[in-house]
């Protein structure tokens, strides 16, 4: 896309993002309707200094403006995760793949009857679990918790850690840490 093209759909863009018309974004820039309308069609382009001015007036700055930035995904399909499964056959899906860059990180942990994950030392974070299906024991520091289906945990992984198949039957767990540490 040329750069006269690329400019006039990026700030046409803007302006209707912030609900503005062609008129009220000339009277903020001081400019007139008719240069804006110029801008948006790709017909001229700005001075930079001009540029910088309209994008002010739309609530950005030239970095932003020119940064092309993709949308980030927000639906993940089964395509989309990434599974790894351990020596005992116990899964671990990553339902948000690229979690790492986020604020949370969850995952699918499915364990088969009486195994279980190793051992997490104690770091930085919280973490939550769910158990969708079967039943687990949670080991934390000194402690040993048995949830059931149904069942949810939430702590600060200031402990060590570990969850572990409690029954004759595998166990689902949808599990979520923060900051993301798998």
């Amino acid at each position: 896309m040329k750069l006269d093209s690329y400019i006039g759909n990026r700030m046409k863009n803007l302006r209707n993002q912030n609900g503005l018309t062609q008129q009220e974004l000339a009277d903020r820039a001081e400019l007139t309707k008719g240069f804006i309308s110029q801008v948006e069609r790709g017909l001229t382009i700005p001075s930079l200094a001009t540029l910088a001015d309209i994008v002010e007036c739309l609530g950005s700055n030239l970095s932003d403006f020119f940064n092309e930035e993709e949308d980030p995904q927000i639906v993940y399909r089964p395509e989309d995760c990434f599974e790894k499964t351990d020596k005992n056959q116990n899964s671990t899906v990553w339902l948000v793949p690229t979690a790492q860059r986020n604020m949370i990180e969850p995952i699918l942990v499915t364990l088969k009857p009486r195994q279980s994950l190793s051992f997490d030392k104690p770091h930085e974070g919280e973490e939550f679990g769910y158990v969708i299906s079967g039943s687990v024991r949670l080991y934390f520091g000194e402690s040993i918790h048995v949830l059931e289906t149904g069942d949810s945990f939430y702590y600060a992984a200031t402990k060590r850690h570990k969850l572990e198949a409690a029954g004759k039957k595998e166990a689902k767990v949808l599990w979520i840490s923060t900051p993301p540490s798998f």
